[in-house]
This record gives structure tokens, C-alpha cells and sequence, in this order.
């Protein structure tokens, strides 16, 4: 039955996906379903969209009371979920606006246009470059490839966007020497997650802050991936006693639906006048509905707590691998966004997890990053250790 699934969908999806061949059905919490009947422990949460798990029963039945009343009307009116959504987001972050959109990709061409366009409106049309680092990631539409710090992303597709200057992560004194009249901003993942799960050294943030500040240009944080707890805080940039002139947020939103948000300051967001920018779909009724319901359910039951705890004792079981085997170079992260890194290609080690049930993700060729639903408990990390043992072993 799978493979005849997947026949049907080769020869009608566009392949620009190198999938696992299994078809997934249905899932509960952290488990999920195939259409043979396997379960798998999921480690990958939509790659770090799920917190909240799969089928969450309090945003099912949001998104279902939402969809009863009003599904789309265009943002020339106002409606009360994306009002409460983007009032809860300004109560519990730095900013003091929230401009709504459907993707990471297109929070974050929000904030590159909302940087350049904010020195415009200043008289400062010559401030348009963006510094940004190398490995990271901001996204697959022109811009934000072109903001990206990958080769392999960019391959293909040039010439890419002009205005984009590349300097290494961790490294501020790099920072501050590509600054100049012309630079308007600085593009950053408070932690890389596509480039490696790479974390900051200390004091790197406050030193990249405090040069934005004495060059007069804006810091923007990429918190699609570490934003709505996954770090074991709310947001990542708290680790750090760092707060961003603009911020983008996407991915665990909505718990899987679409939905992407860019927040900053009033001063810098004004510059967004009507008709600056829009989106035909970005916060309709239904959408900012259930995402409101999945940021109440992570205040209520204190998932990011539970993320925190839980991914300490994460992070000590997979030292305790590395201890064991040698293959295991490094082991890294912070909260539930996780690395380990292989002396080897870990693609094998995917496929032979995924044998055994459990999703894993691997990138960069030879790390493994650790992404699962913030739920997830210690008696299934247990097992997912356990089964890496295990195969470690037989390398």
C-alpha cells in the first residue's frame, strides 16, 4: 500500500525533497504513525515546528471553534485573534510591534526590507548592506538565500541579491571590521541550528550588540528556529541578556501551521507605513487563533521549564555516549536544540534509527541535531539513547 502511496506522489510532487520512504498517518504527543501501522518516537517535531507535539487536543479544538466563525477576511480589517496573538507577543518579548506573515522565509524578508527601508526613511538611502554570518540560514525565497551563509543553498541560483556581506560566527572583531557607511544591519541566529548547531561564545552577543549600538545599525535575531521555547527559554536572546532592535519567529508559532511574525521596536517599526509592506494571508482568524491557544498551552503548563530540564538530561546522555564511542566528536546545544557531532557521514545512523522507531535529523553531512516535541519525557529519551547505543556499537 506505502509504496504504491508513494509511486502516486513521485510522479505528481515536484522533487525537491529526498524523502524517507515511509508514509506517516496520524500522530499523538511524540509518536507518530505510519500507514503500515509503525510508530516512531519523534526526534525531528516538524524539524523544531511541533513543541507542543502532534494533534494537541486544546489547539484542535481552537482551530475547530476559530473555523466555525471566520476563516479570512483581508488584514484592511481588524479581527480579534491576530489582535490577541500579537498583544500576547509584545507582553513577553522586547518588542512593540508584530507584523504577521505565513514563513520564516518571509518573516525574515520583512525584517531585511523593514532595515533598509527604516534608514531610507531617515535620508540615509545609502545604508543597505546587511552583515550576516557564514553557515546560517534564513530561508529559500531570493532574499533571505542570498542572506544565507550556506553555498550549497545559494548554488544555482545566481547571481544571488546583492547587499549581504559574510563574516564567521563567534567572532565579533569580524563584525565590527565589515561595518561600515553603507550597513544598515546584522543578520543573525542567536544559535545556528541549520549550520550546525553551533552556540555563541560568551559575551559574543553583547559584543555584537554594543557595536551595532556605537556604528548606529540595527541587530536583527533569526529566532525561527530557537524562538517559542525550544532553547528552555521563551526565546533565545534571553540566554544571552541580549534584546534585538528586530526579531523573526516562525516554525513552533502555530505548532505546524503556517503562520511567520516579524516584531520590533515602534521607532523602527513605524518606518512600515500602509502600503509599505502586506501579505494577503499573514494572521488570518484561523491560524492566529490556534497559535494563541499553543502559546497559552506553553505559559500554562510550563513547557519551556520542562524543555529546560529536559534537555539538560538530553545533553548528559549524550555525553555519556560520547564517552563510550569514539566516533562522537562533539556533543552540543542548548534545551532541546541539540547536536552531536560524527567523525563520519550520519545519514547510515538516520536510516537505522529510523528502522528501530525513532525520527532523527541529521545535517551538515555528520551532525545529528536533536529537535523532538518539547514534551518529550526522560523514559523516551532513554530509549532513543539506548537504540543509539546500540548502533554505535555495530559501527
Amino acid at each position: 500500500m506505502s509504496s504504491e502511496i508513494i509511486k502516486k506522489a513521485d510522479r505528481n510532487i515536484a522533487g525537491t525533497y529526498k524523502r524517507f520512504p515511509i508514509v506517516i498517518e496520524r500522530g499523538k504527543g511524540c509518536r507518530l504513525w505510519d500507514t503500515k501501522g509503525r510508530s516512531y518516537t519523534d526526534f525531528v517535531a516538524g524539524i523544531a515546528v511541533c513543541n507542543l507535539g502532534h494533534a494537541h487536543p486544546l489547539v484542535a479544538k481552537a482551530l475547530s471553534a476559530q473555523a466555525d466563525i471566520l476563516f479570512h477576511v483581508s488584514n484592511l480589517y481588524y479581527t480579534l485573534p491576530q489582535i490577541e496573538l500579537a498583544s500576547w507577543l509584545v507582553e513577553n518579548s522586547f518588542a512593540d510591534k508584530v507584523f504577521f506573515c505565513n514563513s520564516g522565509a518571509e518573516a525574515n524578508e520583512a525584517a531585511i526590507k523593514l532595515a533598509r527601508k527604516y534608514f531610507s526613511e531617515k535620508g540615509e538611502k545609502s545604508r543597505y548592506r546587511i552583515v550576516a554570518m557564514e553557515k546560517s540560514f534564513h530561508g529559500r525565497t531570493m532574499a533571505t538565500l542570498s542572506a544565507t551563509g550556506q553555498e550549497k543553498i545559494r548554488k544555482g541560483f545566481e547571481p544571488v541579491l546583492d547587499g549581504f556581506d559574510f563574516v564567521e560566527f563567534n567572532d565579533s572583531k569580524a563584525v565590527e571590521s565589515k561595518i561600515d557607511s553603507s550597513t544598515c544591519a546584522v543578520l543573525l541566529e542567536p544559535v545556528q541550528g541549520e549550520g550546525g548547531v553551533r552556540c555563541p561564545d560568551s559575551g559574543y552577543l553583547k559584543a555584537v550588540r554594543r557595536i551595532c549600538d556605537e556604528a548606529g545599525v540595527l541587530l536583527i535575531f533569526d529566532e525561527i528556529q530557537t524562538g517559542i521555547g525550544r532553547t528552555g527559554k521563551l526565546f533565545a536572546y534571553e540566554h544571552f541578556e541580549v534584546e534585538p532592535d528586530i526579531m523573526t519567529l516562525a516554525k513552533a508559532l502555530a505548532n505546524g501551521l503556517p503562520i511567520g511574525a516579524m516584531l520590533a521596536r515602534e521607532n523602527i517599526a513605524s518606518a512600515f507605513g500602509p502600503g509599505a509592506h502586506a501579505t494577503t494571508f499573514g494572521g488570518t482568524p484561523v491560524i492566529t487563533a490556534a497559535s494563541l491557544e499553543v502559546l497559552k498551552v506553553i505559559e500554562r503548563e510550563k513547557i519551556v521549564e520542562h524543555c529546560r530540564k529536559t534537555g539538560d538530561y538530553f545533553k548528559e546522555r549524550l555525553s555519556w555516549l560520547k564517552e563510550r564511542h569514539e566516533v562522537i566528536e562533539d556533543v552540543r546545544g542548548i534545551g532541546l536544540l541539540l547536536g552531536m557531532k560524527l567523525k563520519t557521514d550520519g545519514g547510515a545512523i538516520v536510516k537505522e534509527c529510523m528502522e528501530k522507531g525513532f525520527l532523527i535529523n541529521c545535517i551538515q553531512d555528520s551532525i545529528i541535531r536533536f529537535i523532538p516535541p518539547l514534551i518529550i519525557e526522560k523514559e523516551e529519551i532513554d530509549a532513543l539513547v539506548k537504540c543509539l547505543d546500540e548502533i554505535l556499537m555495530d559501527l
